[in-house]
């Protein structure tokens, strides 16, 4: 049996609440939500992330070579 920790516990509740809902309470949970900065700034920053996730990664020091270069 897979133990849960509390956070992820927590968020589980949240989740079935939050699916319990009205489509328009939904709607406008997530509209409080996205009202938020730094909640906001996340969310498209994990959003960016995801679309980029098959794009092929580099090291940081082939990064940081390659900016030195073009400076």
């Amino acid at each position: 049996m897979q133990t849960v920790s509390s956070a992820e516990a927590t968020a589980e509740v949240f989740f079935t609440a939050f699916h319990a809902l009205s489509k328009k309470a939904q709607q406008a949970f997530m509209a409080k939500l996205l009202q938020n900065k730094e909640f906001y700034e996340d969310i498209v920053d994990a959003s960016i992330i995801e679309q980029r996730r098959s794009e092929p990664s580099r090291s940081l020091e082939s990064y940081l070579a390659e900016r030195a270069k073009s400076k």
